[in-house]
C-alpha cells in the first residue's frame, strides 16, 4: 500500500485541538483537514501502533467533515456492540488512511492458537462466529487481519507462523459468511511488538491477531452523499 508522508508538525497542531473531542468530533476535524495524506499521519499517531496509516479505502481525494461525522457515528455504535458481544477481545477505535474512524479488534493468540500452532480452537471459532455476526449489518466495510508473534524462533519461522495465523482467521471469517473480497490478511512476524519480549507476560501480549474494520468506498460515497459533500 502507498505510504503517504506529511509534516508531523502539521499533524501535531491538529491533534492538539482534538485532544478533548469525542470520536465523532475527531472525525469532523480530521475530515475537514484534507484527505488521505493527513489521514495517514494522524492514523499513525492516533492509532499508536502505525496500523491506522496502513488501512482504508484508496479514494484519492479529501474526505469532508460531514462524511467523517456520519462514518464516526456508525463506527462508534458498532464498536460498542462488538465490545458487548465479544468476551475475549479488546475493541477500540482508531483512524484509517483517510482520517476516518475505524474499529480495531485484538484477539489474544492464547485464545486463538496453541503455542507454535495456527489451527483455531473451538473457543476461538465461537468468538470469531460472533464477530462475523456483528458484521452482517455493516456490509459496506472491509476487514484487514494481521497476525503477530513474539520473538521466539527465527524471523523466517515467525513470518510464516504469523501469516498462517492471519490466514486461519481470515478463512474462518469467510466460511462464516463474510465476502472474501472484503478481507485481506498479512503476517507481521515479531516486528510490531506492543510489549517487551524480555518477559513471558510481554511475549504473551505480542502473540496476537488484530482485525481492523474500516469504511470501504461504498460507505464513503454514501456518507458523502448524505452529508452533501
Amino acid at each position: 500500500m502507498k505510504k503517504i508522508f506529511i509534516s508531523l508538525m502539521c499533524a501535531a497542531v491538529i491533534l492538539s485541538g482534538c485532544s478533548s473531542m469525542s470520536n465523532t468530533g475527531k472525525g469532523a476535524a480530521i475530515g475537514a483537514g484534507g484527505g488521505a495524506a493527513l489521514g495517514a499521519a494522524l492514523g499513525a499517531i492516533i492509532g499508536h501502533d502505525g496500523k491506522g496509516a496502513a488501512i482504508g479505502a484508496a479514494i484519492g481525494s479529501a474526505v469532508g467533515a460531514g462524511t467523517g461525522v456520519i462514518i464516526g457515528k456508525k463506527m462508534d455504535k458498532k464498536a460498542e456492540e462488538m465490545q458487548a458481544a465479544l468476551e475475549n477481545a479488546k475493541v477500540e477505535t482508531v483512524t484509517d488512511n483517510n482520517g476516518l474512524e475505524a474499529i480495531k479488534v485484538t484477539f489474544d493468540s492464547g485464545l486463538l492458537f496453541k503455542t507454535g500452532k495456527y489451527d483455531l480452537s473451538k473457543a476461538s471459532k465461537e468468538e470469531l462466529t460472533k464477530f462475523a455476526a456483528e458484521m452482517k449489518d455493516l456490509p459496506d466495510t472491509d476487514i484487514a487481519v494481521f497476525g503477530h508473534t513474539d520473538n521466539t524462533g527465527s524471523e523466517e519461522v515467525n513470518v510464516r507462523l504469523s501469516g498462517q495465523r492471519a490466514n486461519a482467521v481470515g478463512d474462518y471469517l469467510k466460511s462464516s459468511g463474510i465476502d472474501a473480497k472484503r478481507i485481506i490478511t498479512e503476517g507481521k512476524s515479531f516486528n510490531e511488538p506492543i510489549a517487551s519480549n524480555e518477559t513471558a507476560e510481554g511475549r504473551a501480549q505480542n502473540r496476537r491477531v488484530e482485525v481492523f474494520v474500516y469504511a470501504n468506498e461504498d460507505m464513503i460515497k454514501a456518507a458523502e452523499a448524505e452529508a452533501g459533500n
